[in-house]
């Protein structure tokens, strides 16, 4: 089943709706784990600089994230991570990852430790800019082409979300204001065709889609092509170099799995009203415009189906 439900009414579509998050909970595990290292691995070999940025001077910062995640990870997770003189052993997979190395940066060391995505934001006078990052697996945009942007300019496709929002100045608050104790995660979902977790996405492509308004589905039946997308993020300010660490861990479950959920009925309808419930600026954005009435369909069909 899945783990995470947004679209079941708890959060609306294109709000910020964070919520506090209980530092033991930091990280989330699953059934999913190697799969999410062997494709960074590849990803690593064949794409590195598609998949990994960092600014000169934030190495520090990095440093910082592997310190902290290496002892929560062995911590948190005793039967899955073993700490060694060099290092910290992957129980389970055959993976012993050097934490002590010099050849590679601390982050990029930090992400072959865990499933998600890792951003490194620093404040400045235009505002938190993306420093560094390993980001394997996004949803739908360009880490190079985000590389060194502030928070305002990285949300300008987002509807509502873009420079000059009332949206914008409220993320500019929570990141200012963010405490070391407290950190706070939030929640999004998209509907892609396939299970593919690499799925990069220039802003040509996004211009080109809302164009062109494609649909990312083929004729056969939807519910055997479509997968529910799934972002956990989560910010939390690191106490020294007073940067934030933006993660993002993604879900992929079929959209058919809703079909034998408890309470389907109560959650296909609340997807199926979501998604009737997107502008067009927002169905774009999502590259849901041609699909929208087939997935509401389907969803539909679940809500009623005893």
């Amino acid at each position: 089943m899945p783990r995470h439900t947004p679209y079941d009414g708890s959060t609306k579509p294109f709000t910020i709706a964070l919520k506090t998050l209980d530092p033991n909970e930091w990280i989330e595990l699953g059934a999913d784990l190697e799969t999410c290292l062997a494709e960074k691995d590849r990803l690593y070999a064949a794409v590195p600089d598609k998949v990994f940025v960092e600014e000169a001077g934030t190495r520090a910062a990095q440093q910082e994230v592997l310190d902290m995640l290496v002892p929560y990870l062995a911590g948190r997770f005793p039967g899955t991570y073993r700490r060694s003189d060099t290092g910290i052993e992957i129980l389970g997979t055959g993976r012993h990852v050097a934490t002590d190395s010099t050849e590679l940066p601390p982050l990029r060391t930090a992400s072959l430790l865990v499933p998600e995505d890792l951003i490194l934001m620093r404040g400045s006078k235009d505002g938190w800019r993306l420093v560094a990052g390993s980001l394997c697996f996004p949803s739908s945009w360009s880490l190079g082409e985000k590389f060194g942007h502030t928070l305002q300019d990285i949300h300008e496709p987002v509807p509502a979300f873009g420079p000059g929002t009332r949206t914008a100045g409220m993320i500019q608050r929570i990141f200012d204001n963010l405490l070391v104790d407290q950190p706070v995660q939030r929640f999004n979902w998209s509907l892609q065709a396939g299970n593919v977790l690499f799925l990069p996405f220039s802003q040509q492509q996004r211009i080109d889609r809302a164009t062109n308004r494609p649909s990312k589905f083929s004729d056969d039946e939807l519910a055997a092509q479509a997968f529910i997308r799934v972002e956990r993020q989560t910010l939390r300010r690191l106490p020294n170099s007073r940067d934030i660490l933006f993660t993002i861990r993604i879900y992929l479950d079929p959209l058919a799995v809703l079909s034998r959920h408890p309470d389907r009925a109560s959650i296909a309808a609340s997807f199926a009203s979501q998604l009737a419930a997107l502008d067009l600026a927002q169905l774009d954005y999502k590259g849901l415009t041609a699909d929208r009435d087939r997935l509401v369909a389907v969803l539909g069909k679940m809500a009623t189906t005893t």
